[in-house]
């Protein structure tokens, strides 16, 4: 028998968390797929699996010892390997599941494809796709030298580390040219990069990756992932502000909206430098918007602290809102604080913060009723046969009645609000 009348080989991929994992996972598709590998179809055994594992709270946990079992249940032949923040955290439970071949830790995670397969020439660890994606994120930094009282991240990603810009624009220079139009830059701590300066030479800034990724030819639009307040200084506000392709919306971390509570997780702002960046933004682009991340319920939050996060909400009224109940994390400095909320608390506050984010969410889309904007189509959904949905340039969800593809950029004027997002009636194809 010859080799090419061989069945091809197959893979699956789980990932958990954060856009890094999704980059590195689309990253480890590239390499296989150049291997010759193919993705399984949902209901075949698989050859190769790999877990991409995430351990920022107890759920996460939890999901990824899931996804290890279930896929090693369902692949029993399988090479299995796992990596990822949770495996880094407890690697021998992992290594201990039945039918786990490796655990690789963080700081190999890009050699994860040559550990499988030593004798092979493995692609580089980059990636030209991002599938089931209209936007593309792109890896530019990892590592956190932060040391958040909550956060296992530091201690789990290792300290700060950056790509260099030349090889950051060569695969944005890959992506646009199969076909992406949005670049979002991602890292665990973005704020943080540098650049990886040669010994000897000044790092680097975000606001020098962004200024250069800015003019990659045929790029539609850019944009930067959660960032804190304090690390928006006046160079890159301008640089998002006046750029060709810059979006204007951004991930701005909020956490708490109480200087106690901010103080206790060691954050390095306070709840007027954190107004004080949405103000000078907005005050310069009033169509500028914004989401953030909330945490309820961290250790010693009373009421007044909580009111304090509900009133910031309602000044600024994000478009999106990702909240996260205080989950405790072994070897924080968070778990061994007191007082800490009891579960019912922490529930009751999830649920009037996540209430009153729908509702200011709303708010913010209804003073664009009568504009016209241009739409990134994305996806359609079950329940909503013949539309597809996307979001304007400023991160507002709208959606479109038509026969439209994904990745496609249509003008629109948006006549009505709805609970689940902007109504926009078709204009033209842009």
């Amino acid at each position: 028998m010859n080799e090419s009348s061989l069945p091809q080989k197959t893979f699956k991929i789980a990932t958990l968390g954060c856009r890094t994992n999704q980059y590195e996972s689309q990253a480890y598709q590239d390499q296989l797929i150049a291997l010759g590998y193919r993705p399984a179809r949902e209901d075949e055994e698989a050859d190769v699996c790999i877990v991409n594992t995430c351990t920022v709270t107890e759920t996460a946990d939890l999901q990824s010892k899931h996804d290890v079992r279930q896929l090693s249940k369902e692949n029993p032949q399988a090479k299995i390997v796992v990596t990822g923040c949770a495996a880094e955290q407890n690697a021998q439970i992992f290594a201990s599941i039945k039918g786990v071949e490796h655990v690789v830790l963080n700081k190999e995670k890009d050699q994860l494809v040559q550990t499988l397969f030593p004798e092979e020439d493995v692609p580089e660890f980059s990636i030209k796709n991002f599938d089931a994606h209209t936007r593309a994120f792109v890896k530019v930094q990892d590592g956190c030298n932060e040391f958040c009282t909550y956060c296992i991240i530091p201690y789990v990603r290792g300290r700060s580390r950056s790509r260099t810009i030349p090889e950051i624009i060569d695969e944005v220079k890959d992506l646009i040219s199969n076909g992406f139009k949005e670049i979002v830059l991602t890292g665990i701590n973005i704020g943080d990069f540098d650049g990886n300066p040669a010994e000897g030479m000044p790092p680097h800034r975000l606001v020098d990756l962004v200024r250069a990724v800015d003019q990659v030819p045929g790029l539609k639009r850019l944009r930067i992932s959660s960032i804190d307040p304090d690390e928006i200084d006046d160079e890159l506000a301008d640089a998002v502000l006046n750029g060709a392709k810059t979006c204007h919306s951004m991930h701005i971390v909020l956490q708490s909206g109480s200087n106690v509570v901010l103080k206790r997780m060691n954050r390095k702002y306070t709840r007027q430098i954190f107004l004080n960046t949405i103000d000078r933004l907005r005050q310069a682009d009033p169509n500028f918007t914004f989401t953030t991340d909330i945490i309820v319920g961290f250790p010693g939050e009373t009421e007044t602290d909580f009111a304090e996060t509900m009133e910031i909400m309602q000044e600024v009224q994000f478009a999106k809102v990702h909240m996260f109940p205080y989950s405790e994390r072994k070897r924080t400095r968070a778990a061994l604080m007191p007082n800490k909320v009891p579960p019912d608390v922490i529930k009751k506050r999830k649920q009037e913060l996540l209430r009153s984010a729908e509702h200011q969410a709303y708010l913010l889309r209804e003073r664009f009723v009568g504009q016209r904007m241009t739409v990134l189509t994305e996806s359609g959904h079950i329940s909503r046969p013949g539309e597809i949905s996307g979001h304007t340039e400023n991160f507002l969800n709208v959606w479109i009645t038509g026969d439209f593809q994904s990745n496609e950029l249509i003008e629109v004027d948006l006549v009505e609000n709805t609970p689940q997002g902007l109504i926009g009636k078709f204009v033209r194809k842009v």
